[in-house]
């Protein structure tokens, strides 16, 4: 602490940093480690795993489908109104979405401003299109409760709708095919993808545990962390310069289907990757991600301090950070940070990396109009992320399942590593059940057909129906037998 003080007065008195902004040395060995160059001088650490396993083609068996169809409406007013259509795959797909089990339903929100907690999303019963989203909530009713004349009703109406006009609306149709993803496949690639502050390593029993069950996985290190390159430029560290650099990772490493794995603010660059590239991402999963509302960097923040000052504080943000990012802080607590080189990075990256949180596109209904299978996954004592923004990306998304672990924080998986492994793996191999195949009509014969029609107490009586069938048949073929007797004769 003395020490972190003393370098702190010293960056201010000279004005020159003390951070050696440099990859961190790193004693891992070389195997299942490799340095990707994406820009000129811009290098990230990936570990990338090809585990030995016999080689197993995609399933060609009949997998699930779902249906998404899907209306977003946004109006002027700041309020979007999303309307499901279609029916759901199974009931469990139908549980999933808004908690309803109705095939049509809709959900009505108000898009939240950066500055304000997240507001109550209200999911109406299903209904007719022409829903009244008024921002105020008020009723048709005139004033003491009198209900205004078919006149004055019908103006009104017309006002309201004059008033409504709809800023933009999204109509998503299509047909996605989810199957079942095992380490045996070929064509499946995970995507592991930390936050601020973190390191591949943070990920060390998920990597070994899916690398042993036969999956290929990759983790890339974000610039700044862990043992990637650090250029001292702020520039460097906004959304969209890192949101490119795990674009590239992504390019170079993606087969056929691909899972991605986000955790806190990687869950923003899989969101990216999942709207950038809807057909390659099979499946994704979120990690204390928080809500679907657009980034923006807090005016009143600790980052906003020079780096000198952050500097002197890291003791103090690193103590806050065991206390938030963990259920419990003992010495295997601290033993996980140390190891995993969770928190290890400058002042100077850390800074930049809060204050370059910029990205607008991420709201609402940039979420909404994700139509990938996402496992969200949510520590119940995390202090940085409510459970209520979990739950309220719940119901944004259109495919999506909430778990919530109880003896989980914020680093849920590196607390929880089994909790975690399994609840990933069942969601990695479950899929929709598959549509029944359709019904063979039976085709009636002409004749029984006929029978039918002239033998009414033959219909009632099914006993009857084999012997008039047969009557009919024995009575044609006699008739057939007269015309031949007669020529013969």
């Amino acid at each position: 602490m003395l020490t972190s003080f003393m370098e702190g007065l010293l960056c201010c008195l000279t004005t020159k940093s003390v951070n050696v902004v440099v990859p961190v040395d790193t004693s891992e060995p070389a195997d299942g480690y490799e340095f990707v160059e994406v820009k000129p001088g811009r290098v990230l650490r990936v570990r990338h795993i090809i585990p030995d396993r016999p080689v197993v083609e995609e399933p060609t068996g009949q997998a699930g489908s779902v249906s998404c169809k899907r209306r977003i409406t946004v109006y002027r007013n700041g309020q979007l109104y999303i309307e499901n259509l279609g029916d759901r795959a199974s009931p469990e797909l139908k549980n999933c979405q808004n908690g309803e089990t109705e095939p049509n339903s809709t959900l009505e929100v108000e898009l939240t401003d950066c500055g304000n907690s997240s507001p109550p999303v209200s999911i109406p019963n299903s209904r007719s299109n022409s829903i009244t989203a008024g921002k105020d909530g008020a009723s048709d009713t005139g004033a003491g409760g009198e209900a205004p004349a078919a006149g004055q009703l019908d103006q009104s109406q017309q006002l309201r709708k004059r008033r409504r006009k709809p800023k933009r609306t999204v109509i998503i149709d299509c047909e996605r095919r989810i199957s079942s993803c095992k380490g045996s496949h070929a064509d499946v690639a995970l995507f592991f993808i930390h936050g601020v502050g973190g390191s591949l390593d943070i990920w060390g029993s998920q990597l070994d545990f899916f690398s042993r069950l036969g999956y290929e996985v990759i983790a890339p290190d974000l610039a700044g962390h862990g043992a990637s390159s650090a250029p001292h430029i702020a520039a460097a560290y906004t959304f969209y310069a890192l949101a490119e650099d795990i674009r590239l990772i992504f390019k170079r490493y993606a087969r056929k289907r691909n899972i991605l794995i986000g955790h806190s603010y990687g869950v923003s660059f899989c969101t990216f990757l999942a709207h950038e590239y809807p057909e390659q991402i099979h499946k994704m999963v979120m990690i204390n991600g928080g809500g679907p509302t657009a980034l923006e960097p807090s005016l009143c923040s600790i980052f906003n301090l020079p780096t000198c000052v952050l500097h002197c504080l890291s003791p103090l943000l690193a103590w806050s950070f065991l206390k938030a990012g963990f259920a419990r802080q003992g010495a295997k607590e601290k033993q996980l940070l140390k190891e995993n080189n969770a928190f290890n990075v400058s002042s100077f990256v850390l800074r930049a990396m809060m204050s370059g949180q910029y990205w607008p596109e991420g709201d609402e209904v940039y979420h909404a109009e994700l139509t990938v299978p996402i496992l969200l996954v949510h520590g119940m004592h995390d202090k940085f992320v409510p459970i209520e923004e979990d739950q309220r990306m719940a119901e944004i998304l259109l495919l999506a399942f909430l778990k919530v672990l109880e003896d989980g924080s914020h680093m849920v998986m590196m607390e929880c590593p089994e909790p975690v492994n399994t609840l990933l793996h069942e969601f990695f191999l479950w899929e929709p059940a598959a549509p029944p195949p359709p019904k063979k009509e039976s085709k009636t014969r002409p004749e029984t057909a006929r029978a039918l029609s002239d033998n009414p107490k033959a219909t009632s009586d099914p006993d009857n129906v084999r012997p008039a069938t047969a009557r009919q048949s024995s009575s044609n073929a006699a008739a057939e037998e007269k015309p031949d007797s007669q020529a013969k004769k």
